[in-house]
């Protein structure tokens, strides 16, 4: 068992690196642990295919400099919160005592998005009972709580809670997302035009992060929403570095 500080659990591959790739990167530039587990293969997109998606998350992953990525087999479109579901994200949030989990969106365009965003706050919690019990294996698991659930800002422009600062990260994330070539723009490609795949939706994400940045005064940022509220220890920590 390797413990993260920051675990990123979405839905679909790609999720993470088109919303919180930056602050990931951020993270382990630190030397901080960070992994990820995508909830489905996506296998009901369009275009690729599910094991092409699954190659290509490896590849962005690798990019990302993130230690471990896994894969819940959910099925995608289709998937509920309830019990069995929650009982395999509880799994693997007590296999890698993440710190930290950053979700989906709680609503969103995709309604994957927001229907696995309260999956994983409800599982996040759940993982801190001791009684109910999780096996790995053939071992059973300690309860694990994280500390946070931070929900990432996905298609809809959300109000955030809070900005992170990814100026430095923001050309290696880019880097991360094109490493999904089945998905998005290819005009090489036979496959059908889908809302991701139009020509100017990377454009559009990179103008995106620019506008988020732009409210803290950065080059580059990316928002979160907290359900609760963050508390700090006095006022200095709300400074950005350069402006300490």
């Amino acid at each position: 068992m390797q413990k993260l500080h920051i675990l990123a659990i979405a839905v679909h591959p790609d999720d993470v690196e088109l919303s919180c790739a930056g602050t990931l990167i951020k993270h382990v530039q630190k030397g901080q642990l960070v992994g990820i587990l995508d909830l489905t293969s996506g296998e009901l997109g369009t275009r690729g295919t599910p094991e092409l998606r699954l190659k290509e998350a490896a590849v962005a992953a690798d990019i990302m400099g993130i230690i471990v990525r896994e894969n819940a087999g959910m099925a995608d479109g289709f998937f509920q919160n309830d019990e069995t579901n929650q009982r395999t994200i509880i799994h693997f949030i007590r296999k890698y005592q993440p710190n930290i989990v950053i979700a989906n969106a709680l609503t969103d365009r995709h309604p994957d998005h927001g229907r696995a965003g309260r999956l994983i706050a409800d599982a996040c919690f759940l993982s801190g009972l001791r009684k109910i019990e999780t096996h790995h294996e053939g071992k059973q698991q300690n309860q694990w709580r994280p500390k946070r659930i931070f929900h990432m800002i996905q298609d809809r422009m959300l109000e955030p809670s809070f900005i992170v600062d990814t100026s430095g990260a923001e050309d290696l994330k880019m880097d991360a997302i094109k490493a999904y070539k089945s998905q998005f723009h290819d005009p090489n490609s036979n496959e059908p035009i889908t809302y991701i795949a139009t020509e100017n939706f990377l454009d559009q994400v990179k103008q995106r992060d620019a506008l988020i940045g732009k409210r803290i005064g950065s080059k580059y940022g990316e928002g979160f929403i907290c359900e609760n509220t963050p508390g700090i220890s006095d006022f200095d920590k709300l400074f950005l570095p350069e402006i300490a």
